[in-house]
């Protein structure tokens, strides 16, 4: 990696010398404070890890171990500054604790936390014309989602029951496939319970039959609740590795019906991607009037009575967490029984009009209730909305497409990294004040600043091993940047950040890197989002993702964070 060649035209090629990864400035000024003629010993080692990693509790024996893993062959007395530079921008090094398991209270009830949400979470790809398959809902458990959504039809003969986007052009899967797939990868990331969600479109003789289908593919792993409805939602707890049922008690389910597609190809896509790394996340107070009206409705979830009035009791009994709305306005929908949960479901839309009337009071509902928002009906590239509107609201299910990518799904990958990565991360104290002389929290009220997040990025590498080398630009290699540092495969930028936060339980990170390109749109180099409450202080060696979520083998950055 000592020179590399572009060719410019026919008859010119560039050269360009290629540096060695090295320690910036500030890392090596650290060196010269920790250490002793060139050599950090474990003492040193230990009183960094207290000092600058706020490691409080990081002991001499800590630091040997760290020496032992990481150190040279020939410095065997402790670090010179290659070995403590590499130590640093390792995979031992992270800024998420690599060791830290599940830490929240799971013993909560289910209405306590946010949970990993997937919608429509067996189609490959759009909305319209994807194949249906068990694939997408195989690699959505196995990246920690916790919360699988099918709609069940029958099939042409009437005589089974298929997995598809009803009135779309979507192929569909049979049920019983998807099932099996579930149960087999259910608890391969975590092992705390799967919920799945039904949109229910069958007749009283498929209920049955489904029914039958999902006690024998589950058994035992089933968690079907005594009582007909639950006054309060049992915890993640005490349903380690079960399965659980959610959808509409069939005598009150009502026929779902779907959005026609109209729309011209732009109004379809306001919300998508239109760089390849995604579009920004558009913030719930920033959407006009205009905006509003031209939202179509996604019916989705519209109400209208079945003639069939009878009921599969072995299909009621399954129901755990039970859904509807109600005949009447936001009002009606959140009230609050004191003898029964349910769960309750918004599209994006119907969240962002609630949430200026009603903002407290859905906070106040999703404090004993379960609250899924889905997207709306003209997402049919498979984009998703901001989930922190839900979030800061108490939303449980922020149903998102994980078959797409862009920046909305990387924070709701984000959210997810913390608490051990297991699909459910128990809400701030904040979202659940509800005693007699507590104020309901208000998402709408500003508050004061409770910490200040600082960032430094001092540089990146990786991008080498992991791209052609004409990936970036065809003449030159890349100009990586927050300011851009041209021609340099291992920038480095040495540039700091402030972040105020007031509720920063809520708060997630999100980092990108990008290519300068002065006659096209830039390109994109990679991205993660952290959750604040698990960012390790200190210097921390942070892994990039593709867009699609993937993590590079090599290219990560080297940061430093810090909480004032």
């Amino acid at each position: 990696m000592s020179k590399q060649t572009y060719k410019v035209c026919f008859c010119f090629r560039r050269r360009f010398r290629l540096a060695a990864t090295e320690a910036p400035a500030p890392i090596k000024s650290l060196f010269d404070q920790y250490s002793d003629n060139g050599i950090m010993t474990a003492d040193h080692l230990q009183r960094f890890l207290v000092q600058v990693q706020k490691q409080e509790k990081a002991t001499l024996e800590n630091a040997q171990a760290i020496m032992h893993s990481t150190a040279h062959i020939f410095h065997r007395k402790g670090f010179n500054l290659e070995t403590f530079f590499k130590y640093l921008f390792g995979d031992s090094n992270p800024a998420l604790d690599p060791d830290r398991s599940v830490h929240h209270d799971m013993t909560a009830p289910l209405s306590h936390y946010f949970i990993f949400t997937g919608h429509n979470s067996y189609l490959t790809g759009n909305q319209l014309s994807s194949d249906c398959s068990d694939t997408p809902i195989i690699q959505a458990l196995e990246r920690g989602v916790r919360v699988i959504e099918l709609d069940i039809w029958p099939n042409p003969t009437k005589d089974d029951v298929h997995v598809l986007h009803g009135r779309t052009l979507t192929t569909p899967v049979d049920l019983i496939k998807c099932l099996k797939s579930i149960k087999n990868h259910a608890f391969s990331a975590s092992d705390y319970p799967v919920v799945i969600t039904l949109e229910d479109h069958l007749t009283t003789d498929l209920q049955a039959k489904v029914a039958k289908m999902v006690t024998e593919t589950f058994g035992e792993m089933l968690f079907a609740p005594d009582a007909e409805s639950l006054g309060e939602f049992p915890s993640p707890e005490s349903l380690k590795r079960r399965i659980i049922i959610s959808t509409k008690p069939p005598k009150e389910y009502l026929k779902s019906k779907e959005a026609n597609p109209k729309g011209n190809a732009s109004q379809r896509e306001n919300d998508s991607s239109a760089e390849a790394w995604g579009g920004e996340i558009p913030s719930f107070k920033s959407r006009s009037v205009a905006e509003s009206k031209d939202d179509l409705d996604d019916l989705e979830e519209e109400e209208e009575d079945l003639q069939d009035d009878t009921v599969a009791p072995e299909y009621r009994s399954l129901i755990a967490i039970q859904a509807g709305k109600g005949k009447g306005g936001l009002d009606d929908w959140l009230k609050v029984d004191p003898d029964k949960v349910r769960r309750l479901s918004l599209s994006e839309q119907e969240l962002e009009k609630a949430v200026k009337t009603h903002g407290p009071q859905i906070v106040r509902f999703t404090q004993k209730n379960i609250l899924r928002v889905y997207p709306k009906g003209i997402r049919f590239d498979s984009s998703n909305y901001n989930p922190l509107i839900g979030w800061m609201h108490g939303a449980q299910m922020v149903a998102f497409n994980m078959q797409g990518y862009g920046r909305s799904l990387w924070v709701m990958q984000g959210m997810f990294r913390a608490n051990g990565g297991c699909g459910y991360v128990k809400k701030p104290d904040i979202l659940m004040r509800n005693g007699p002389d507590d104020i309901v929290f208000d998402p709408r009220v500003t508050l004061p600043v409770k910490v200040t997040l600082k960032v430094t990025v001092y540089m990146g590498e990786g991008w080498y091993y992991d791209f052609s080398h004409t990936h970036f630009d065809a003449y030159s290699p890349p100009d990586f940047y927050t300011r851009a540092i041209e021609d340099n495969w291992i920038p480095s930028w040495n540039e700091e950040f402030e972040f105020p936060l007031t509720v920063p339980e809520l708060a997630v990170l999100r980092i990108e890197v990008h290519e300068y390109d002065m006659s096209e749109k830039d390109d994109f180099g990679g991205q993660t989002c952290l959750p604040i409450t698990e960012l390790r202080k200190g210097i921390r060696a942070v892994p990039l993702y593709s867009q699609k979520g993937d993590k590079y083998k090599s290219v990560k950055l080297l940061m430093h964070f810090d909480m004032v």
